[in-house]
């Protein structure tokens, strides 16, 4: 399909990735796949507007008018300001990852994480993204996903991370039919052999917009099950605010 003039200045952005964080003019082009003159033109436009900066090796990055604009997302900046006291006040309890997330399609991606210098190692970080079955916050959000988005993911393949990890659709249905019944849910060493995490959802009206969840080191569900309370009180302090915000009666 032939890109439009918009469409190449947004391939040009959507080079970068968390893996890819500086490219140079010849990488920009050859990712959009155009002629490095294009790519020049399409770079020199960018950076003018501030989405792009060029910095003294030459090579470009995300500018900050990016950020700006994406401070706007209600699912982003606004939600994470919305929900960082009650994150914090979470970590003080537990004193482990605690974490942030939305659904991004058939994605998780987090919005914050606060972890202590001695807590279990993870493999999310912040604007990272991962796939929701062998996550706690992931299993909260597709289990309250459209159906067309729980059909997509549970017909896909799915990564194994550990022998824990769930990648049977039918025993990953059960799992999400149990999230909706209990609001609540233990991923069991899924991501990491040592971690286990505790996830609640975050609603706003009658929509679950993010989740939020603790992940500590452990052998096994029953390892973390105390943490249960802590998480599910953090979930509902947040949505509360989120309503309060939005208009919603407190």
């Amino acid at each position: 399909m032939t890109r439009t003039a918009n469409g190449k200045l947004l391939a040009v952005l959507d080079a970068f990735s968390r893996d890819r964080p500086a490219l140079t003019l010849s990488q920009i082009a050859r990712a959009v796949g155009v002629p490095v003159s294009t790519a020049h033109r399409l770079v020199a436009e960018l950076t003018a507007w501030g989405g792009l900066e060029r910095g003294a090796d030459g090579r470009y990055r995300i500018g900050l008018r990016v950020w700006e604009l994406g401070a706007l997302a209600p699912r982003g900046l606004g939600l994470r300001e919305a929900a960082l006291p009650f994150l914090q006040d979470l970590y003080e309890v537990t004193h482990e990852n605690v974490q942030l997330a939305v659904r991004d399609e058939d994605e998780v991606v987090f919005v914050e994480r606060l972890a202590a210098p001695d807590s279990v190692t993870v493999l999310t970080q912040v604007g990272g993204r991962f796939p929701m079955p062998p996550t706690g916050v992931g299993l909260v959000l597709l289990a309250h996903a459209p159906v067309e988005v729980q059909e997509r993911v549970l017909a896909a393949p799915m990564a194994r991370y550990t022998p824990y990890t769930i990648t049977d659709p039918h025993h990953l249905r059960r799992v999400l039919a149990d999230v909706r019944r209990t609001g609540v849910v233990i991923s069991d060493r899924q991501v990491t052999t040592d971690a286990v995490s505790v996830a609640a959802p975050v609603v706003l009206g009658a929509e679950v917009v993010a989740a939020v969840s603790v992940v500590a080191r452990g052998s096994s569900a029953a390892s973390v099950r105390w943490l249960t309370p802590a998480v599910r009180a953090a979930a509902l302090a947040i949505s509360r605010t989120l309503g309060t915000s939005a208009g919603d009666p407190a």
